[in-house]
């Protein structure tokens, strides 16, 4: 029979309720043979790995907002090259080929008036020669010279009178020269001159119209004798 009087004993039961008493051993001791299985726990987030995905966001976003604005700005200078393209052709290559063409045109109608020029002189230069060729190829015209033997009843225009014959022909031959046909009146009756006469006229009257005409030419010594 066990000794109830042990102080300890009491308190045991007291504190085991009345219950046997069991032995108690570690965890570890109970099963050696499996492994411990510790339980998967979803991974918790640190401060660590919310700022490292954070930062990732942030690249992935600037990346993105550095795309886009890439774009505008490739597609401003896209932009600026051809605004620039057009401005260049509008105010520089087509005044530039404006400018070739008036100083073309000014260049052909320069050729064109020294063409002209030049080809008038050639004509003016032509016509010369044919003039001179023609009047080198024409015949002068040679005035008749007559001595007349005796009185024919008509009046002359005298224009000199010498007592030589010789220089009566002279002069003869100087109108003749010029184309002005003469009549040489030998002396008669009392007179011993030689008449040197133009024109053979019907009339007095016609003859000294003739006479009055020619004194600017032969001078104011003319007069009208009958013969």
């Amino acid at each position: 029979m066990a000794n109830t009087d042990d102080p300890n004993q009491n308190s045991n039961d007291e504190d085991n309720f009345g219950l046997p008493d069991i032995e108690y051993k570690p965890l570890d001791q109970l099963n050696t043979s499996k492994p411990e299985v510790e339980p998967v726990r979803a991974e918790e987030e640190t401060p660590e790995t919310q700022g490292g995905r954070s930062q990732e966001t942030s690249v992935y976003e600037e990346e993105e907002e550095g795309s886009g604005s890439g774009r505008i700005i490739g597609w401003i200078v896209v932009l600026v090259v051809l605004v620039g393209a057009f401005l260049a052709y509008r105010y520089v290559y087509v005044p530039k080929k404006e400018k070739e063409k008036q100083e073309q045109l000014a260049k052909e109608k320069a050729l064109q008036m020294e063409k002209a020029k030049t080809d008038s002189l050639a004509r003016i230069a032509e016509e010369e020669r044919l003039k001179r060729e023609a009047e080198a190829n024409a015949k002068p015209t040679v005035g008749a010279i007559e001595t007349l033997g005796q009185r024919t009843g008509h009046y002359f225009v005298i224009i000199s009178s010498s007592v030589d014959g010789d220089l009566a022909m002279d002069r003869a031959k100087k109108l003749s020269a010029k184309g002005v046909g003469s009549k040489i009146i030998p002396p008669f009756g009392k007179w011993k001159f030689y008449r040197l006469g133009i024109g053979d006229f019907d009339s007095f009257a016609s003859a000294q119209s003739s006479a009055d005409a020619s004194k600017s030419e032969y001078g104011d010594a003319l007069w009208v004798m009958k013969y």
